[in-house]
């Protein structure tokens, strides 16, 4: 048997809805017109703190119309493109590869050191 890569057969065949998020979909689904008009509702209340009502609005917008585009540009320095660099590790000794390693631990500090 091979190691890595796809196994053929393997996995939820193409175009199969995940059970789970299509049982939850359904349920979610028969509450959709009364969760709407509970948006609504906040909405339209002069009361309600402005961060509610706008949130709401937000919400009922996003689902009558779709999501705004989010527009994203990567640019490098000055606007110009993205540079990357490549080294070569295979020369670097065990003393230099434990510093690299470090030092890329200390700029990730949500992984586990360990």
């Amino acid at each position: 048997m091979a190691l890595g890569g796809k196994r053929e057969g393997a996995g939820r065949p193409k175009g199969q809805r995940n059970k789970i998020t299509a049982d939850i979909k359904v349920i979610a689904q028969a509450f959709g017109e009364e969760a709407v008009n509970a948006l609504v509702e906040i909405m339209r209340d002069g009361d309600a703190p402005h961060a509610a009502r706008v949130a709401a609005t937000k919400e009922i917008l996003d689902r009558g119309y779709g999501k705004s585009k989010q527009e994203l540009e990567l640019a490098g320095p000055g606007g110009g493109p993205i540079q990357t660099v490549t080294a070569d590790l295979r020369n670097l000794t065990d003393e230099q590869l434990e510093q690299l390693e470090h030092i890329a631990a200390a700029a990730r500090p949500d992984v586990d050191q360990k």
